[in-house]
């Protein structure tokens, strides 16, 4: 019997793993995690700080849609005083993550059923007459008739306006959750990005240099929006809305609709509007032509991201009292250059005024968001599938082309049999594609498709 193979060791692997383990089937279920520690946490849920808060409440956060404890009842047992409707830190959904993966696993071997788990990385993905051959840096080769990458955020590439010299010098970071391991006291910080990782890398950087000034640039200087300190009651009429915004022809007018709306109910708290449309967010992407995707990404992208992915109370309380203090500063520019052995001189150009400056600090990081550009990005397993004609890339940077199911399409256009994704890759697809309530419905749907698969693979071997 063939086997089914899942690439990638973050949380959406272990989600995709864990629901295939659920089904009883004769093959063998493997799990190519990678070499790094704490298979299933990824860089998400890796972290040991406290301070980095999940920005979905507890009752809002799971690994599987079948699980037989909700992240909600463990929460409650593992940190006094846990409320469903906290935002709680990303380090105890990680611990619960490994606790959900160790029961999976305890009832898959009660039921004999085979899996494989190879802390190892994959580096070259080949088409054979019968499926797939996985090629590892340790030398070893997995078999499988279907694949599944769940390969998470890719590695940063530097913007293209920081020069070689001020890569060499180290004082430019590509990597913000390693910033703590830095020892020398900086005097200034400059965070490129306004996003929640740049959020995270500021507080932890106010942490640990408590002398230390702050700086955020981004090209619109927008933070994100903040989450009510409880959950709100959903609008009322969001169904009725939702169906208006499907007959809408592009993000203009959606835009436009949702403005209405806002101006005729002043008391509307328009979270529970966004929070509403979730449902239908990947329909109205899939709707958009290539040149209204392109519109929704040069124009709406930036709103929408802020009012979207929203920071927890507890986090915007700590940015906020950085800026009283001074001791944090965002600007609204776009960064035109970043040169020197360090410290860096950063050129930025204020959007308003159009105003040249150069700040100079110690260190500058990088923290503008998921780099899903594929054709682009330093990944031997990625590269080689668009090389092979396996995969191509989304023509505007969000990962690889997929049909619905997640299955991908190759270079001649066709649906790739056998090879799926999900997550982050899926971005071009279905655009809202990398939150766990979303990946954990994805996973659950994935592996019910799959044992399907094979369960008629199966009947049409055995038939007479």
């Amino acid at each position: 019997m063939a086997n089914i193979a899942i690439i990638g060791g973050g949380a959406a692997g272990a989600s995709v793993f864990g629901a295939l383990l659920a089904h009883d089937a004769p093959d063998t279920v493997h799990w190519v995690t990678g070499a790094h520690e704490g298979a299933g946490r990824g860089v998400a849920y890796g972290t040991a700080h406290d301070h980095h808060l999940l920005n979905v409440r507890a009752a809002g956060m799971g690994l599987y849609v079948d699980a037989d404890e909700d992240f909600a009842q463990y929460s409650r047992r593992h940190r006094a005083g846990a409320r469903p409707t906290d935002f709680l830190p990303r380090r105890l959904f990680g611990e619960y993550i490994e606790a959900q993966l160790t029961q999976r696993l305890h009832h898959a071997q009660q039921r004999d059923r085979r899996f494989a788990i190879t802390p190892s990385t994959a580096t070259r993905l080949r088409a054979t007459r019968d499926g797939y051959e996985i090629a590892l840096d340790n030398g070893e080769i997995i078999a499988a008739d279907q694949v599944v990458l769940a390969l998470g955020a890719l590695t940063p590439r530097p913007l293209r306006t920081v020069s070689e010299r001020a890569l060499a010098s180290g004082a430019y970071v590509l990597d913000p959750w390693r910033l703590g391991e830095r020892t020398v006291q900086p005097r200034r910080l400059i965070v490129i990005g306004t996003g929640l990782t740049a959020v995270d890398t500021l507080i932890t950087a106010s942490i640990r240099w408590p002398d230390i000034e702050l700086v955020a640039v981004s090209r619109h200087g927008l933070l994100p929006f903040v989450h009510p300190a409880l959950p709100i009651d959903a609008y009322p009429q969001q169904a009725e809305l939702n169906a208006r915004l499907m007959a809408c022809d592009g993000p203009a007018p959606i835009l436009a609709e949702i403005r209405r709306l806002f101006r005729t109910h002043q008391a509307l708290d328009w979270r529970s509007v966004i929070d509403g449309m979730r449902p239908i967010n990947a329909k109205l992407w899939q709707a958009f032509t290539p040149r209204q995707r392109r519109q929704f990404l040069r124009h709406v992208r930036w709103l929408w991201e802020s009012s979207r992915h929203r920071l927890a109370p507890e986090p915007a309380e700590v940015i906020q009292q950085l800026r009283d203090e001074g001791r944090l500063q965002v600007y609204a520019a776009r960064v035109l250059d970043v040169d020197g052995d360090g410290p860096l001189n950063v050129t930025v150009r204020s959007r308003t005024r159009q105003v040249v400056t150069t700040l100079q600090s110690d260190i500058v990081v990088q923290a503008t968001g998921l780099d899903t550009a594929v054709g682009f990005a330093q990944h031997s397993l990625l590269s080689g599938l668009l090389q092979d004609g396996l995969a191509i890339a989304d023509p505007l940077h969000l990962g690889v082309l997929a049909q619905a199911d997640g299955q991908l399409i190759n270079a001649a256009g066709d649906v790739q049999r056998g090879l799926y994704a999900i997550g982050s890759l899926l971005r071009g697809n279905l655009w809202e594609c990398t939150a766990m309530p979303e990946i954990r419905v994805a996973a659950h749907a994935l592996a019910g498709q799959l044992h399907a698969q094979r369960s008629l693979q199966s009947d049409l071997v055995v038939a007479p």
